[in-house]
């Protein structure tokens, strides 16, 4: 684990969105407003809109950000909110790494950690993946440290809109 992890406060999660499939901007959208609703919480920052090609799988690009929320509630229970969430999205797990409407993964939660099989806290991959440093560096620099970062610049990440993307409406073409 990165020395950086602990840099949260104890109920700050930093939670990884990404979709490829459907409306992804529209679902992204949706689902920080959604988690901005749960209850117990509150909606403190989100990064910047970036894409990103899959990794280990096929289909469309993705399109990623990182939200950090405080909650009251207890980490699995605020998974299990996280994962109805997917459903709601029409989320389908065929296989490994499969495209999707959405999805939602805690990547940190303050300096817990959690070797469980239900839920690994940090995420077991995240310090590989540049879909989750970069936008988190944006939002919680103090978590991601420039080695990090410079292990995953050649991943092919790019900003596609700014940090208020989700709250705006985008007009059709």
């Amino acid at each position: 684990m990165s020395n950086h992890a602990a840099a949260l406060a104890a109920n700050v999660v930093a939670i990884g969105l990404g979709a490829n499939l459907g409306d992804a901007r529209g679902t992204l959208a949706w689902a920080v407003q959604t988690i901005a609703a749960l209850p117990g919480g509150q909606l403190l920052d989100v990064s910047s809109l970036y894409s990103t090609s899959p990794i280990d799988s096929s289909g469309p690009d993705y399109l990623n950000a990182v939200a950090l929320v405080q909650t009251q509630q207890k980490p699995l229970e605020f998974l299990h909110a996280l994962q109805a969430i997917e459903l709601q999205a029409g989320r389908e797990r065929p296989y490994r790494n499969a495209p999707r409407t959405l999805d939602l993964d805690i990547e940190l939660w303050g300096g817990w950690q959690s070797d469980a099989a239900e839920l690994t806290v940090p995420h077991p991959r995240m310090w590989e993946r540049a879909f989750v440093l970069v936008p988190l560096a944006e939002i919680a620099p103090q978590c991601v440290g420039s080695t990090q970062l410079q292990q995953v610049q050649g991943q092919g990440i790019v900003q596609s809109e700014g940090p208020q993307w989700w709250r705006q409406p985008k007009t059709p073409a």
